[in-house]
Formats: C-alpha cells, sequence, structure tokens
C-alpha cells in the first residue's frame, strides 16, 4: 500500500492525536497528516500540558493545532488511520464501515494502548508523549 495520508484520531483532539500528528510530521515531511476526534472539542488548541511536553522534551511547537471533529470525509481522504485504543477502532468500524481495514491502533507493534491523559498531571503528559513517540517510530518500517 502506497500510504500517503494518515489520519490519527483520539477521543478530544486536543491530547494524543495532535501529539501523534506532529511527531508523525517530523518524521514524515513529505506526507499530509492530520487529526480529527470522535468527540472533538472542535476549536480548541491542544492541551497545555501536552503543548508543554512536545515543546519541553522534543522541541516541536504545537500552537498552531485546532481540534476537529472526525467525519466520513476525513476517513476517506486518509490511506491510514491510526486511533488510541481498540475501542476507538471498533466504535470508526462500526460508524464507518468502508474505512475497515485502514485503521490501526498507534501502538499496534507493541500491542498498547494509548491511555488519554487529559485532566492528569504533567508528569502523565510526559510519560504519554514518550509513549506516542515511541509507537510513531515502530511505523518506520511500515510506511
Amino acid at each position: 500500500m502506497n500510504i500517503q495520508t494518515i489520519l490519527v484520531v483520539c477521543v478530544g483532539n486536543i491530547c494524543r492525536s495532535p501529539m501523534a500528528e506532529f511527531f508523525i510530521k517530523q518524521q514524515y515531511p513529505n506526507l499530509s497528516i492530520e487529526s480529527a476526534g470522535i468527540s472533538a472539542l472542535i476549536g480548541h488548541a491542544a492541551d497545555d500540558k501536552a503543548i508543554t511536553c512536545m515543546l519541553n522534551d522534543y522541541n516541536i511547537d504545537m500552537h498552531s493545532h485546532v481540534a476537529r471533529q472526525l467525519d466520513a470525509k476525513l476517513l476517506k481522504k486518509a490511506d491510514l488511520v491510526l486511533v488510541m485504543s481498540l475501542n476507538q477502532q471498533k466504535h470508526i468500524e462500526q460508524t464507518w464501515p468502508f474505512a475497515k481495514g485502514k485503521i490501526f491502533r498507534l501502538g499496534h507493534w507493541q500491542n498498547k494502548n494509548v491511555p488519554d491523559p487529559y485532566q492528569h498531571d504533567q508528569e502523565f503528559f510526559n510519560q504519554t508523549c514518550k509513549n506516542i513517540r515511541s509507537y510513531v517510530l515502530d511505523w518506520q518500517s511500515h510506511l
């Protein structure tokens, strides 16, 4: 499969999916990378704690991020959809059956979900950020 467009999905589109989106953009500048939320906090910026860990630990600025809602158009455009959990994968496949087969967990290669850091402390965000980076790097040999 020739992957040109990747969509990263979480719940609110302010923590996990933006972090993964920006890591993937850094890793693959020639690909089209977007993110969205199943229950997005539409129009919100990335969570301050997510911005802090990305900037402090990886020198990646996410201030430009604006949360948006997942929809069929985004799913159709994507060659690969990366989600944070098996539950999210099942939900999307049930809601939009046409997307089945191109949806995988970000942590697929380590058989891991990415727990939601929303409303947790900075340390939880830092660990989530570190895990997401590790999972993104696992995709290298598959993209």
